[in-house]
């Protein structure tokens, strides 16, 4: 089987990208990866050097969230056509909804990871202000659903977000977020710290809720240019997660080595994120042992059931009050460890999420070959 993936650069889901391309070349697929947004460094793409298999098409189309996009969409689909044409995939898997009704008599599945309106609505509190713009985009999606002969979501809560939001699809699926296991170290002994991922100007992920407490761990937030205005507690950035003062210690971008040694490390994962569709790195920090302590959303509480700890959405004294309880009881720390670990091994691996694509892919694929 041949599948052209399409992909962003710019969002998490260039982690969800990785392991899906992987594990579907792993597994004998040949894989066109096209990427959208800003070409990728090196260091994003060197995964991509021992994969046989993969052929890796750069580009800088914009993304269809993106202010110029509409003066993007038609140059960009016509460079996806005249590549269908080229390289005859046997499928089209995109991660962006606008191309969903390409030219091209090829099956067609949209991986729905997240959209403006919907995190609009979840970190405002209300839609956004109508503006020509805002109807191009939502009569792009609505296409692009249509036109889809799938569309998988990555939690059932998505997916009745885009429905209500936009249409229903013909045919949807649910399919969760898998990591490879072999990445990370749940063996590591486990330093009293809580390590959280996200900008803190990030309103949707929101990790500046561990800035208005102090926290009888430290804290360290990687991703973060720069400080939210008056903190109520001491900013620091001389990059120590584990200190002997009360304080947040403040990361720019790491490696992945360096990213995975820090969860390995952390007694605590906070997910404060209220716009969470993915969710990858909780599921990295899972995979390293480590306590989730979530906000109290729907797609954290479908993820991880009672598998997390879950502090009053978007509270950030519930936060400190339930980090203080995991620093006075080490027991209870380590069995919430233990049940994200167990919960992430048991629902959440790559391998999973690969049988769930390739099922999907090969009824698709069938079906379109029945219909020739």
């Amino acid at each position: 089987m041949h599948v052209l993936v399409t992909a962003d650069t710019l969002s998490g889901s260039w982690t969800y990208t990785r392991e899906l391309v992987t594990g579907l070349v792993t597994r004998g697929v040949r894989v066109t990866l096209v990427s959208f947004g800003e070409i990728p460094l090196p260091d994003q793409t060197a995964w991509m050097d021992l994969l046989h298999g993969l052929e890796f098409r750069p580009t800088a189309f914009r993304l269809e969230w993106m202010d110029d996009a509409p003066n993007d969409l038609a140059e960009s689909s016509e460079y996806l056509a005249n590549l269908v044409r080229e390289v005859q995939p046997d499928l089209l898997h995109f991660h962006q909804f606008c191309h969903g009704d390409l030219a091209v008599d090829v099956p067609r599945v949209i991986m729905a990871h997240g959209d403006l309106i919907s995190w609009t609505e979840a970190v405002h509190g209300c839609a956004p202000r109508p503006t020509r713009w805002l109807k191009w985009y939502r009569d792009t999606i609505v296409g692009g659903i249509a036109a889809a002969d799938a569309v998988v979501a990555p939690s059932a809560c998505m997916l009745n977000t885009l429905i209500s939001t936009y249409a229903r699809p013909r045919r949807a699926a649910i399919i969760y977020p898998g990591r490879n296991p072999i990445f990370f170290n749940p063996y590591v002994s486990k330093d009293d710290s809580v390590l959280s991922v996200g900008r803190l100007l990030d309103a949707g992920r929101q990790v500046f809720l561990l800035t208005q407490h102090a926290h009888p761990f430290s804290v360290c937030i990687v991703g973060a240019e720069q400080t939210v205005p008056l903190p109520r507690i001491p900013i620091r950035a001389d990059v120590k997660v584990s200190t002997d003062q009360s304080c947040v210690a403040i990361r720019g971008a790491q490696t992945e080595s360096q990213l995975r040694a820090l969860y390995s490390r952390a007694a605590v994962y906070a997910a404060t994120s209220r716009y969470e569709p993915l969710g990858m790195a909780p599921l990295d920090a899972a995979f390293s042992r480590c306590a989730i302590v979530a906000n109290d959303i729907p797609s954290f509480r479908e993820v991880w059931g009672d598998a997390a700890l879950y502090f009053r959405t978007n509270d950030a004294r519930s936060l400190a009050d339930i980090l203080r309880q995991l620093d006075a009881d080490r027991a209870l720390r380590h069995a919430y460890a233990d049940h994200a670990y167990t919960r992430a091994r048991e629902r959440f691996t790559t391998k999973r999420m690969i049988d769930d694509y390739l099922d999907l892919y090969r009824s698709l694929v069938s079906a379109d070959s029945l219909a020739a």
